[in-house]
């Protein structure tokens, strides 16, 4: 038995409550149903210092970051609940969740908050046996990252805090994405995997 995969690209701004109804409702509409959730889009920090921050800058990474995942986690909370619960919601956190940067205030800051809403949404969602988990990436080359798969010189600096001294690849963020998404993941939830290449140990080294 064969089974074709089938896909409904729909491109809208996850910051407008509108805009993702309209998508939720197209997606499901052409498919049926949904049962697996994964919050990936965002923008990534200015660079900008809080004294400098605008607040047009601050807004658009919160309600990107943060909006944006409640938007689609309310309306894929309402689904399968509608359906009589379970499912798997996957929000794509940082390794800033935890470990600031300066100049990265508005984009930690929103890591920080998505990271506290699937702790929370863990609890609330258990009883309808819906998983809420985090994958936090360091580096991952990614058009977020354009800058170093563009040029290998400074891809080569930006590698030196990582003790594995290179970058994830996309396809190993996907394949913890699709063990979240899985059977083998059903007793899993309310926590962080993350993927930095051991980053976030190396944090002290040196002080």
């Amino acid at each position: 038995m064969t089974t074709t995969a089938r896909n409904t690209p729909v491109q809208g701004d996850i910051s407008d409550e509108d805009q993702v109804s309209a998508m939720f409702d197209r997606a499901l509409a052409e498919l049926g149903d949904l049962d697996i959730l994964m919050n990936d889009a965002g923008v990534d920090a200015s660079g900008i210092p809080v004294a400098d921050l605008d607040t047009a800058t601050w807004d658009t990474a919160i309600r990107t970051n943060v909006y944006g995942a409640f938007f689609c986690c309310r309306r894929f909370i309402q689904h399968r609940r509608a359906m009589g619960g379970s499912g798997k919601i996957i929000n794509v956190t940082s390794v800033h969740q935890e470990v600031a940067r300066a100049g990265g205030t508005d984009y930690d800051v929103s890591k920080g908050a998505l990271r506290n809403m699937t702790t929370s949404l863990a609890l609330e969602l258990a009883p309808l046996k819906i998983n809420v988990n985090n994958i936090g990436p360091g580096m991952v080359l990614t058009p977020f990252n354009q800058k170093a798969i563009d040029d290998p010189r400074y891809l080569e600096e930006q590698v030196q805090s990582i003790p594995f001294r290179r970058a994830a690849e996309p396809a190993e963020i996907g394949r913890l994405a699709v063990f979240l998404a899985s059977p083998d993941a059903d007793y899993v939830t309310g926590s962080t995997y993350f993927m930095d290449g051991g980053l976030m140990q190396n944090q002290g080294q040196g002080a």
